[in-house]
């Protein structure tokens, strides 16, 4: 009997079920390949294996396999290299030798181990390849935006297979940032992406006191208003920190949003504030009448949205959708009529 024992290269070394250990125990003979990362973990078990030079192809691997099943006074255990899950081959081909076998997964991925793979690869490509060793935060800042909204754009057209590798072009943003932050010290702004992890983990662990903490609620309303709450606390904490004087309820918002997005920002942080301005009575950036009456009427539209409780961008970004989808009917109709 002959077992392909299969293993991940994301879980540590030793980690490994109760019958896979038993498997190894009992068996006759274990072979594996070379450096195999299981290899010391079996060593101080007692369990001993033999090393092989395993042949490239699958016909060549199976008439190896069955030779040492042949040979052996009880069942083998191949130890097949590390992230091979793919066995099928190599099963198939001992059947056709008359081989028994089976296969035997002795550690699974935990979820988000393949996040494990991202960073490897992150890691790989910032040391090897010319172009990405050259970025910095600043050179990639557009490819954050870019890759945001092609995200976006993949949900208002309801393509959400697309939403899958858009949401990788996204994490990759995350893990290249971090890892050019690895490149500094500490002690100069530096940080990993398991610090990234660690922040990311500690906030939403603050930020929902109603789940682990002791905080009671009853509608999502009120996990916002707690949202809220928290921070505000935050922000006064940051101020104080910083010694930049009392904290404002604008803190924090990002002035480099799309100018509807950041208006309905502002307005919410005010008016949650306790804030109250009618949009006409704001000023605006222009330099003539005609363009503060253009800036106040859009403040007005804002408002309005609001009210109706309508993201005004996402209204907009729909509005210009209709008006592509006009514009390609228009040109179509010409085009026939050409």
């Amino acid at each position: 009997m002959l077992t392909v024992l299969l293993t991940s290269p994301r879980v540590a070394p030793g980690l490994l079920t109760w019958q896979a250990w038993s498997q190894l125990r009992a068996a006759a003979r274990v072979l594996a390949v070379p450096g195999h990362p299981q290899l010391p973990a079996l060593d101080a078990a007692g369990v001993t294996a033999d090393v092989i030079n395993p042949p490239p192809d699958a016909r060549s691997l199976a008439d190896l396999l069955a030779a040492a099943v042949a040979a052996a006074d009880g069942p083998v255990v191949w130890l097949s290299p590390p992230g091979e899950h793919a066995a099928d081959e190599l099963l198939a081909v001992l059947a056709v030798l008359a081989v028994e076998s089976g296969v035997l997964h002795g550690s699974h991925d935990l979820p988000g181990g393949h996040l494990l793979d991202v960073v490897a690869v992150m890691d790989t490509l910032r040391a090897s390849c010319p172009w990405d060793r050259q970025q910095t935060h600043e050179s990639l800042t557009r490819y954050l935006l870019e890759e945001a909204y092609e995200a976006v754009e993949t949900v208002e057209s309801g393509d959400l297979t697309a939403l899958r590798e858009e949401l990788g072009d996204v994490l990759l943003q995350v893990a290249f940032h971090a890892r050019i932050a690895a490149e500094s010290a500490p002690e100069d702004g530096g940080y990993t992406i398991d610090d990234v992890a660690d922040t990311l983990v500690a906030k939403l662990v603050r930020r929902h006191p109603h789940v682990f903490g002791s905080v009671a609620v009853s509608s999502a309303a009120d996990v916002s208003a707690n949202w809220e709450e928290i921070k505000q606390a935050e922000r006064a904490q940051r101020s104080a920190a910083a010694g930049s004087g009392a904290p404002s309820v604008l803190d924090g918002v990002p002035f480099g949003q799309p100018a509807l997005s950041l208006m309905a920002q502002l307005r919410r942080r005010a008016e949650r504030a306790g804030f109250a301005e009618s949009a006409s009575g704001s000023g605006s950036g222009g330099n003539s009448q005609a363009a503060a009456g253009i800036g106040d009427e859009l403040m007005r539209v804002v408002a309005r949205a609001q009210a109706a409780e309508i993201d005004p961008e996402m209204e907009l970004r729909s509005a210009a959708r209709r008006y592509a989808d006009r514009v390609r009917d228009w040109e179509r109709s010409h085009t026939r009529h050409v």
